[in-house]
């Protein structure tokens, strides 16, 4: 009797466990299964899951596409019949079916259909009323739904309850933590409760670096690669350094929650040692001899690069002074380059008095690439790169790869400019990153990349400064303003770009015939690569003579640079630097935070010197085009566009979508109080 209760027991748990999950050893998790499609006609067979109640997927669906009136049909009815809904294709529309071979095919019900309130899914030819396959939803059958667990708690870091959004997202609100641990991470693992044996979860911008401080603020956390819910016990915010959880929270076991549909991608590092450097960024190595062979793979864009090096500094990350590589795929030519590049200055390379200085090439400096390249691919987003250098410098600027002790480096993604140079990057460390480049056994902490759905914040609005009775233009620099400033418009911005009367790079309108005079506070020290900002208006788009001496840099000139009686350009208004710029603290990577630009505006602090800016008049005159553009003399895509015209219109620019054009009343209003401002 003993005995057959034990097995009825372990019966039922092996029933609820399976109702609960459809996440098995053969597969990755996929939602909740409801059946296997029954087969009467035209080859029809396929597994159907929920993904929550309003999505259903059809794994290895067959359907030989010769029906005459066929849909996805859907119904409350005892059994497949003319009483049902068409249920859009896995495109949306509401075609007759075509041919399916073991496809995976993701429904969406029609608005207002819910799965628990249907009772069949069928291949249904409505001409003939006979259904080619169908499957039946079970009584009382729950479809996937976000769970919830319990708060974090903790000495040090507290929350709401977490929700389990899906497999692999987990949503902490209201997370309140200090931030004065020094390795202290988003943290999750197996076990009765959190152990130095767990693993880091990035944080909500894909980082893996010892989190910052939290405020209350709700974040959404992607578990690393091909990591779920499922395989974990608990999440938490844990002291690495000190071996303690300063907050935690068990995770439910067979949580029915929707799947995670972000599809792994087909890479695995070449080379022995892997480092995670961001969700989004991996770097392989090997060291043989006196060469060390490095690979870059990254989730980039097709205009962004990677770079990564040797610091500036042997004992932290720094930026300036350090030699490293920028990789990248071109497509054009279906090849991988990884060029040498030395940081003398956070600027694109210009020439400062003769010399060149910023992130410039070996080969602009007088030196050699010592990179070969030896192996490159792009497909579905993941760029990869694999190039081989000698670890002792040959060349005076290079830096020795430090085989003895910690090797400090550094590490960027961003978009290339002109010519294909690196611009100011949207992906950095902020924390030191050391590597022992010949540990043994070798380091491996690298995951799948994912291709996840992780949409670009919506981009702020170009102000338009249209109004008639605007004759002065006051310009001072401050940040460019991440992916939804210039970003956003398709430039590859420095770190700094103009503000005109208090909006960052505006439209701005000028009538033919009447005098404008622009106050120019960009920063007036030819010494520097960074505060040499003289202003310039140009027929071209994007300014191709920044950091160029030669006479060619005049061509498209219309206002702010002269030839010198040698015949290279010279710079007519360069004033003294007006900057804005981040609080004390902030983290310029959380520029994308701020939904608006009028709160990223108001967040900054102005710093104007009390000397007078420099002055550029200018009188639009019929020699003029339509549309010119204003730039800084020494740096590329600081600027924006001149609309010139015969008589003010309100409606010119809206052809591109720039920005919706408020009111010449307000716009007046809201350029004469920025006149008024710190500039």
């Amino acid at each position: 009797m003993a005995e057959n209760m034990f097995k009825l027991c372990i019966l039922v748990v092996a029933l609820t466990a399976q109702d609960c999950s459809s996440h098995d050893d053969e597969g990755p998790y996929r939602g909740k299964f409801i059946g296997k499609i029954n087969s009467y006609h035209h080859q029809v067979s396929g597994d159907v899951y929920a993904v929550d109640e309003w999505t259903l997927l059809l794994i290895d669906f067959n359907y030989d596409g010769t029906g005459d009136d066929t849909f996805f049909w859907a119904g409350d009815s005892g059994r497949p019949g003319p009483q049902g809904f068409i249920v859009p294709d896995q495109h949306g529309k509401t075609n007759v079916l075509e041919r399916y071979y073991n496809e995976e095919v993701r429904l969406t019900l029609p608005e207002g259909k819910r799965i628990s309130r249907i009772k069949w899914l069928a291949i249904y030819d409505i001409n003939s009323q006979n259904a080619f396959g169908d499957v039946f939803v079970p009584d009382e059958f729950e479809a996937p739904a976000p769970v919830t667990a319990g708060p974090l708690a903790g000495s040090a870091a507290t929350s709401q309850p977490i929700q389990l959004l899906d497999a692999a997202t987990i949503l902490i609100p209201e997370l309140r933590y200090d931030g004065s641990g020094e390795e202290v991470y988003f943290w999750t693992g197996v076990g009765p409760q959190p152990s130095a044996r767990g693993r880091k979860i990035p944080d909500e911008y894909g980082y893996l670096e010892s989190i910052r401080a939290y405020a209350g603020e709700d974040v959404r956390l992607e578990l690393p690669g091909d990591l779920t819910v499922f395989q974990v016990n608990w999440i938490a915010i844990y002291d690495v350094k000190n071996k303690q959880a300063l907050g935690w929270a068990l995770l439910p076991e067979a949580a029915n929650v929707p799947p995670a549909l972000r599809p792994l991608l087909a890479h695995g590092a070449a080379l022995p040692h892997c480092r995670q450097l961001h969700r989004d960024l991996q770097l392989a190595w090997e060291v043989f001899g006196n060469q060390i062979t490095i690979q870059l793979a990254g989730m980039i864009a097709e205009d962004e690069y990677m770079a990564f090096g040797i610091s500036g500094s042997e004992q932290r990350s720094q930026m300036v002074g350090a030699d490293v590589a920028v990789a990248w795929f071109d497509a054009r030519l279906q090849r991988g380059l990884a060029t040498d590049y030395n940081v003398t200055d956070r600027s694109p390379c210009v020439s400062v008095l003769g010399a060149w200085r910023g992130v410039c090439r070996d080969s602009v400096l007088g030196g050699l690439d010592d990179n070969q390249v030896f192996g490159a691919a792009r497909g579905d987003g993941l760029t990869s790169v694999t190039y081989r250098r000698t670890l002792k410098p040959v060349q005076d600027m290079d830096r020795e790869w430090a085989t003895d002790r910690p090797a400090a480096v550094v590490w960027a993604v961003g978009r290339r400019g002109v010519g294909d140079e690196p611009s100011y990057h949207r992906l950095y460390h902020r924390r030191d990153v050391l590597l022992n480049l010949t540990a043994n056994p070798p380091n491996n902490d690298c995951v799948p990349f994912t291709r996840a759905e992780r949409p670009a914040p919506a981009a702020w609005d170009t102000a338009q400064l249209f109004s008639p009775a605007l004759r002065v233009f006051r310009l001072a620099l401050g940040p460019a303003g991440g992916r939804r400033g210039l970003w956003a418009r398709g430039r590859a911005p420095p770190a700094a770009a103009w503000y005109v009367n208090g909006q960052l790079a505006p439209d701005l309108q000028l009538r033919r015939g009447l005098h404008y005079v622009f106050k120019v506070s960009g920063g007036n020290d030819p010494h520097s690569a960074t505060d040499y900002h003289p202003l310039v208006i140009s027929t071209q788009p994007r300014w191709a003579g920044a950091g160029r001496l030669d006479s060619s840099v005049l061509t498209g000139v219309v206002a702010g640079v002269a030839a010198s009686r040698r015949g290279r350009p010279a710079a007519a208004a360069a004033g003294p630097a007006c900057r804005a710029a981040r609080p004390a603290g902030a983290d310029p990577r959380r520029d994308d935070d701020f939904a608006t630009f009028r709160g990223f505006n108001r967040s900054l602090v102005w710093s104007c010197p009390a000397s007078e800016p420099a002055e550029l008049k200018v009188s639009p005159d019929s020699s003029w085009p339509d549309l010119v553009y204003y730039h800084s003399f020494t740096h590329a895509d600081m600027g924006g566009r001149i609309f010139i015209v015969d008589r003010h219109k309100r409606n010119v620019g809206r052809a591109d979508g720039a920005a919706a054009l408020l009111p010449s009343a307000l716009l007046l209003a809201a350029a004469l109080a920025a006149a008024a401002g710190p500039c």
